[in-house]
């Protein structure tokens, strides 16, 4: 495990439904992908810890099984952090650059220093400082101002906070667990390494991660992140809603759900039948799929309006050329592109990580975005350290990886 390429990196995404472990390494094409661990549980709700027990076991649990595939030992992971109580906002910063001639580095880590220095409430911190373009003088839309000549270096960022509470909690289950963490990471960010392709965050995309008990969204436009939001309702909410609607034990309402429900009537032929499982020991009896479907695309389609608010909320919609993106395990149901494209009046694709080396088949589900996106940011993270370290040997590996994240977005 001495160089940077050996390392083998976790990424341990704890949703509200399930906890998943992939495990993977950098290679000089990227990442490859040794194996996968996953378990669901109890022990969350909306992405914040409810149950400490019962998530450290979800977590040993879903690790166990990623080592026992791999015969590795993990004793680090990314994790990854969601949930409503993230909240972020757009900040900038303006400085004249010493000795009037060249950006430098220190000038660089200045401006980004007073552009993350927000006042914030004692129970919120700072989880990333995403840069979205620098200004020199009056030229807009620099990526990297470094070496450029001028007079005045402003920086714009995205500056995204977290619970300090609830990340606390998430901490002390991965440590309870016996993990160390490498870094916490917004999930939704994550998912989007593993999803979108450079031009997508190009010509700007609306990335859905479609989970349980959330829908996290961000936006990009001109390859940065503009907008992040967290809706407190997912998978879970269209569940409960058929296990109601059809007198059904939430579980078998979630395997009738993945395995026949459908987001759109119009797909539904009359005729098509599904069974329905009995209830303590009835016979399982023949039910129309299409009365499946009218319980499940009504709360699908109240979800999809509520992101489309959203969307329109932040000003974006007329810069979205490449559509939405649904990923995350609730993205598999059946209809929930074509109810997309007829909801956001955009073109509508489901996403699974894309570019990666290995066990590409076995992560090839938008259920594993996530936890896939969380072993790319650690690839790429390990790359900037392993180049900083000559400078910083005494910061600690979080803060390293936290100074130096703004580089390479």
């Amino acid at each position: 495990m001495d160089t940077a390429h050996d390392q083998v990196i976790a990424g341990l995404d704890i949703g509200s439904s399930k906890v998943a472990t992939v495990l993977g390494r950098k290679t000089p094409d990227g990442v490859e992908i040794l194996g996968v661990g996953e378990c669901p549980t109890e022990g969350m709700r909306k992405g914040a810890v409810v149950n400490v027990d019962a998530t450290v076991k979800s977590i040993r649990q879903s690790v166990t099984e990623a080592e026992r595939m791999t015969g590795l030992n993990v004793e680090s992971v990314y994790v990854g952090i969601s949930g409503p109580l993230i909240k972020s906002f757009n900040s900038h910063a303006a400085i004249s650059v010493k000795n009037e001639r060249e950006v430098t580095n220190a000038d660089f880590t200045r401006v980004l220093e007073i552009a993350r220095t927000v006042e914030l409430p004692n129970d919120r911190e700072i989880l990333h400082v995403l840069t979205q373009e620098f200004i020199v003088d009056d030229m807009a839309g620099i990526k990297d101002p470094r070496g450029m000549t001028g007079i005045r270096l402003d920086a714009r960022v995205h500056v995204v906070t977290n619970d300090v509470p609830g990340a606390r909690n998430l901490l002390r289950c991965v440590e309870k667990a016996a993990l160390g963490v490498e870094s916490l990471v917004l999930a939704p960010l994550a998912s989007a390494e593993a999803v979108l392709t450079a031009e997508e965050r190009e010509v700007g995309v609306a990335l859905m991660d479609f989970g349980g008990g959330t829908v996290e969204m961000v936006i990009f436009y001109d390859g940065a992140l503009r907008h992040t939001y967290v809706l407190p309702l997912g998978g879970g909410n269209i569940t409960s809603d058929v296990a109601i609607g059809l007198k059904l034990p939430n579980a078998d309402a979630e395997a009738l759900k993945v395995s026949s429900g459908c987001a759109m009537i119009q797909k539904v032929r009359r005729d098509e039948l599904v069974e329905l499982p009995g209830v303590g020991g009835r016979q399982p009896r023949p039910l129309r799929r299409q009365h499946l479907s009218e319980i499940v695309e009504p709360r699908a389609e109240e979800i999809f309006a509520l992101m489309r608010k959203e969307i329109l909320r932040s000003g974006f919609e007329d810069s979205l050329g490449a559509g939405v993106v649904l990923t995350g395990g609730g993205a598999l149901l059946d209809g929930l592109p074509e109810l997309g494209e007829r909801v956001f009046r955009l073109p509508v694709r489901r996403g699974g990580p894309i570019g990666i080396g290995g066990l590409v088949e076995v992560v090839n589900s938008p259920a594993y975005s996530t936890a896939v996106g969380l072993v790319i940011y650690g690839a790429r993270a390990a790359e900037t350290v392993v180049e900083q370290q000559e400078e910083t040997p005494s910061a600690g590996i979080i803060n390293r990886v936290k100074k130096y994240l703004s580089e390479f977005f």
